[in-house]
């Protein structure tokens, strides 16, 4: 069997394209497995560095919304059409699996012509183009949100890598707290703005940290790669405030802290509410709003909170997650409702649709 993964671009497509590739490979070693790219997305490292094979495909950026220069996009897309088609054929592939973004537009369509099974899985509560053109072509839609508006679509959550979907926090935390250099006693706010860090969160948290230190919590700041924030020595008697360029090891990460301040996208809800970790979500105040809407199910199940860019000042820290923070039934209350809202198995449930879709396929 060989299956042909459509989710290239961004880490929010790829990850779980790879998450996905990696339990095929556990359900059956023998599967072939080929991730579909172009010579500018994230995959060409991300890909290979997972041991998959990748094929490389002609770029066509899509709109994220109808506008005239839709037009186009059937003139541009052919060439790419028929080079999906051309791998689809090389590989004998038996299902397309796609997550959206421009590799997947070209995948759903050669799939199509080419009468492949399609499986459509979308991280956002607000699709995109591409998928919501490859739903029209399948029945077998899965999606990350129980407010997804895509018809006829099971909620299943994202696939997630290993180390993250069965991570047990209680047990990793000691391990987790001194690979910081964190204490292993104090409540811990884990900050991140994601891989390239966001100005809003860093400019916040380094003003207010002082005060947070004050009242006995610790933080662990991701601040980003390409961002550079003065250096904080430690104060003697105060708790640490442990600032890094980026985190390679998210699962350790997660396990150290109490409650984590956050951007909103989809992987990273994802994976807060399968680990159980209370996020303070603050979406980016750009693009269509999807990340709001990331959000908004797991903190009305109790286990987050949410704050608009611009109202996550200073003031609001103190006022509204210092409380938190310092309050060990509420951070316990909160975990527990983000972990049972979370998924942990969708890899698995994926699987189990794709080989759904084949059987249908052969059957037809």
């Amino acid at each position: 069997m060989h299956v042909v993964l459509a989710g290239g671009g961004t880490a929010g497509h790829i990850e779980p394209a790879l998450a996905l590739a990696d339990a095929l490979r556990r359900n059956d070693p023998t599967i072939g497995i080929t991730a579909l790219g172009t010579e500018r997305g994230l995959e060409t490292r991300l890909v290979p560095e997972r041991g998959y094979e990748l094929a490389l495909i002609p770029a066509v950026p899509l709109p994220r919304k109808p506008t005239p220069e839709l037009i186009t996009v059937p003139g541009r897309l052919r060439g790419t059409v028929k080079a999906v088609q051309d791998i689809l054929e090389r590989t004998k592939a038996d299902a397309v699996v796609g997550f959206g973004g421009y590799v997947a537009m070209p995948a759903y369509l050669a799939a199509k012509r080419a009468r492949v099974p399609i499986v459509v899985h979308e991280a956002n509560a607000r699709p995109g183009l591409a998928n919501k053109v490859g739903a029209r072509y399948s029945d077998f839609v899965a999606v990350s949100t129980p407010d997804s508006k895509l018809r006829d679509s099971r909620y299943i959550g994202i696939p997630l890598r290993r180390t993250i979907a069965t991570l047990d926090r209680n047990a990793a935390r000691p391990e987790a707290r001194a690979y910081f250099g964190l204490d292993q006693r104090l409540p811990t706010l884990l900050v991140s703005g994601g891989s390239q860090g966001a100005r809003r969160l860093n400019e916040t948290v380094q003003a207010i940290a002082p005060r947070l230190q004050q009242y006995g919590v610790q933080i662990l700041h991701a601040v980003g790669p390409k961002n550079e924030l003065p250096a904080i020595d430690d104060i003697p008697g105060m708790p640490p405030y442990r600032v890094l360029p980026y985190v390679d090891r998210m699962d350790l990460a997660y396990a150290a802290a109490d409650m984590m301040l956050c951007r909103a996208g989809a992987m990273t809800v994802a994976e807060l509410s399968a680990v159980g970790l209370p996020g303070a979500y603050v979406p980016l105040p750009i693009g269509n709003g999807e990340q709001r809407l990331n959000a908004q199910p797991v903190v009305r199940a109790g286990g987050g909170l949410l704050v608009d860019d611009a109202e996550l000042t200073p003031d609001w820290v103190i006022a509204n997650l210092l409380p938190v923070l310092t309050d060990p039934q509420r951070l316990w209350d909160m975990s527990r409702a983000a972990a049972e809202f979370g998924r942990r198995d969708a890899d698995e449930l994926l699987v189990g649709m794709v080989y759904e879709a084949i059987a249908a396929h052969r059957r037809a």
